[in-house]
């Protein structure tokens, strides 16, 4: 059993499986993509109980009873408001092909959740380590924290700027 997008999956896969193929092969949510299958371009990354996760290098089994994000979980029903990161992405133009979005989207969105928990980045200020408290988003410390996810088109100058842009709204839902 698996909980995707706030609803239960019951699956009865090969025990090898990975989270990444479930998902794509087993239950159709294709909008997390499979990249480099090795855990190192971000492509189909999702949120595991809030957290980013590269599901190519999780089994599927060992993601039950945890709650799975995926982009489609991100993304509104028909008639919704887009997320706000969405949203950014769309008026920053921050994608070119499009097929690193996805992943892009969900570790950004944990990725403003762990700076606004005071999780420290490689980037952080020794002031905002003091503190524990928030830390302070500039571009450095966005482009380290998204240094997981790549994108062969070169988005960065427009992901960077989206990314601020919601981190500077307040609103990551």
């Amino acid at each position: 059993m698996l909980r995707i997008n706030g609803r239960r999956r019951d699956l009865d896969l090969d025990h090898r499986t990975s989270l990444l193929d479930a998902l794509r092969d087993h239950l159709q949510l294709t909008g997390t993509k499979k990249g480099c299958d090795h855990g190192q371009c971000g492509a189909c990354t999702v949120l595991l109980d809030g957290q980013r996760a590269n599901s190519c290098l999780i089994l599927a089994v060992a993601a039950q009873d945890r709650e799975i994000t995926t982009i489609e979980g991100i993304a509104p029903s028909s008639g919704e408001p887009l997320h706000p990161m969405q949203q950014a992405f769309l008026e920053r133009d921050a994608y070119q092909c499009g097929y690193c979005t996805p992943g892009q989207i969900c570790s950004a969105i944990a990725a403003l959740d762990e700076a606004a928990r005071g999780w420290p980045s490689a980037v952080t200020s020794a002031t905002d380590s003091a503190t524990g408290s928030a830390v302070t988003l500039d571009a450095a410390e966005v482009r380290e924290r998204m240094a997981g996810n790549l994108c062969r088109c070169g988005a960065y100058a427009n992901i960077v700027p989206a990314v601020l842009d919601v981190a500077h709204q307040g609103d990551q839902r």
